[in-house]
Formats: C-alpha cells, structure tokens, sequence
C-alpha cells in the first residue's frame, strides 16, 4: 500500500478554502480531513473528536514538550494544533491527509514534513478578495481592514508554498487541486517499488 500525501491548505479569510476543502472531500474518495485539538471549551453542537480533540491545557502542553503536534499556535488564551499520531495512522493507511490551517501552522509542518505538499488558496484579485469579505454582511467595516492588512501578510509568504490555486470558480480550483493531488502520486520518489522491480529484473531476469 502506498503512503498517503500530508496536504496543506491555507489561505486568506474570505477566500473560500472551506467551501474548496469540502467541494474537495466529496470528489476525493481517499482524502481524509485532520481534525485539531483545542485546549478550548467545547461549545454546543460540537462533537469531540470530529469538530476538535477537546483537551486540558496542561496535556496540550505536555504534547508540545513531547514533540506529539505537527504544529501548534495560541489564540486568545487557547491553544490550537494538529495531533501527528492520527495524521501518521492515516497516511500510512494509504489516506491523503489534509489540513486546513494558517501559514504559521503551514510553515511549522513544512519544516517538521518537508515531504507535506503545501497548497496556497488565492482570490483571482485583491479587490475581489475584499469585496468578498463585504459581501458576507456579518463583519465590521474595521474588522475587515484588519482581514485585509493579515491578508497581505499571508500573500507575502505563499511563495514558501508549493502551488497557488486560485478560486475563482470553485469547480476549477477542486480540479486543479485533484491534478496536484494526482501529480505528487506519480512522482518518481513515490514510485520506488516498480522501479526497484525493473532494476532487479533488469540485473537479474528470470524469464
């Protein structure tokens, strides 16, 4: 069985990389979604285990002082970050794993996986990326300046990416990320047992 692909996913608020990931996970019968822990209180509706891994803060700190999370972070007194043993349990299940998380977290994972292939989500323009923020109707002309100045921070970093995909239309962006997806499988360095096969056959035939 082949190892699965570690997939990062990151992009700007507003851009639609969860409308992206879950067009994507229908189409993508051997993706898999991370789930994170929080060391946040669980809120109504949430389901532990599927929304997050809901932990205490002093065993999310042990987890980092063990070396146990791809990648970790701190938001308002809660920390956040992506447990590697469920990852590693479905990548070598033959899953390609994806994470939707931010380009600090994506940073950390590329340094700790060099092998994870990290996907940029891009608005087809920056006007376009604000007038989506506006169109939502739910947030604070000021909130979405701040959105705006974050953006052009994460936009300086997706050249540490591996790919940019633009979402324009949703259907498109879905399709290139499958052709990626697609790609890093036939990659010569995935492909070490056939080619190990015809070396040996090449050396040493038996028919």
């Amino acid at each position: 069985m082949k190892k699965g692909n570690l997939i990062v996913i990151s992009g700007p608020s507003g851009v639609g990389k969860g409308t992206v990931v879950k067009a994507l996970m229908q189409r993508h019968d051997k993706l898999r979604f991370s789930v994170s822990a929080t060391t946040r209180a669980i809120r109504p509706g949430e389901v532990d285990g599927v929304n997050y891994y809901y932990i205490t803060k002093e065993r999310f700190e042990q987890m980092i002082a063990n070396d146990e999370l791809l990648e970790h972070a701190r938001y308002v007194d809660n920390y956040y970050g992506t447990p590697a043993a469920p990852v590693d349990r479905l990548l070598e299940e033959g899953y390609d794993v994806i994470l939707e998380i931010e380009v600090q977290g994506a940073l950390q994972v590329k340094q700790r996986r060099p092998e994870a292939v990290l996907i940029f989500i891009a608005a087809p323009s920056f006007d376009e990326l604000a007038r989506r923020l506006r169109g939502r109707g739910d947030t604070a002309e000021d909130q979405i300046l701040q959105r705006l100045e974050t953006a052009h921070t994460e936009y300086s970093a997706a050249t540490s990416y591996d790919y940019v995909v633009v979402n324009d239309y949703v259907d498109e962006a879905v399709d290139e990320i499958l052709a990626i997806l697609t790609a890093e499988r036939l990659k010569a360095n995935k492909q070490t047992q056939i080619l190990k096969e015809a070396n040996e056959y090449a050396v040493s035939p038996n028919v």
